[in-house]
């Protein structure tokens, strides 16, 4: 199973006493599934991405993320999961203004240790696109362009399983739909698990199958 989730829980203490944010969750994705999460604001979808991804710690219950079990590893060990296994693409891009287009890309080569992160990053950035936009800094490029780079970077490592959190939140829907595309292509074309969460149901119409949360519990998979 690329993740495998059991009975997972997610409390939060509040002046008023505890607030149940997610309540015993459980399923299981396959390698290469498309899966949406889906539900309306403030149901857990992104507070559940967290979790899974091992950006946040459980209050109870675990996730299997290829393999390891996030709830016995510390943040160095949950870090070293993530960046062997896992890719991100968020709502609000997340590059870092200082570097190019290419340098945003070669950043998690690099972080990783690999000898030549330059030449898999500049291939990537043809495959979106942006061949022509490779010494750009993302001041200088659209919404579009800047998340065609935040996918390029977030493919780059081979990653098992990609996170995504509302890819086109920021973009118009022309433009949306052509990140969509790319996604969709570079997830099929590299066997990636792709889980994506949405508020968009024609988006989720498009995944293997949807999980849908509704005030943190699971009423759909």
């Amino acid at each position: 199973m690329a993740l495998d989730v059991q009975h997972l829980r997610k409390q939060v203490e509040l002046p008023g006493g505890p607030l149940t944010i997610l309540h015993d969750i459980s399923f299981r994705i396959a390698p290469g599934d498309t899966v949406a999460i889906v539900g309306a604001s403030g149901s857990g979808k992104s507070t559940l991405l967290s979790l899974l991804a091992g950006l946040d710690t459980a209050s109870g219950g675990c996730v299997l993320l290829a393999g390891q079990d996030l709830s016995t590893l510390d943040e160095d060990g949950r870090a070293r999961v993530r960046g062997e296994a896992v890719g991100f693409v968020f709502q609000s891009f997340q590059l870092l203004p200082s570097l190019t287009a290419l340098e945003n890309v070669m950043l998690p080569l690099e972080l990783r240790g690999d000898a030549d992160p330059e030449t898999p990053a500049r291939q990537i950035l043809e495959q979106v696109g942006l061949g022509g936009r490779l010494g750009h800094y993302p001041r200088q490029l659209s919404g579009g362009e800047q998340q065609r780079v935040a996918l390029a970077r977030a493919f780059v490592t081979g990653p098992r399983v990609l996170f995504a959190d509302e890819p086109t939140g920021n973009l118009d829907q022309h433009t949306g739909a052509a990140i969509i595309e790319l996604l969709f292509d570079l997830n099929a074309s590299r066997g990636t698990t792709l889980v994506l969460v949405t508020h968009d149901e024609g988006l989720a119409a498009r995944c293997g199958h949807s999980l849908r949360l509704d005030a943190g519990k699971l009423v759909g998979a």
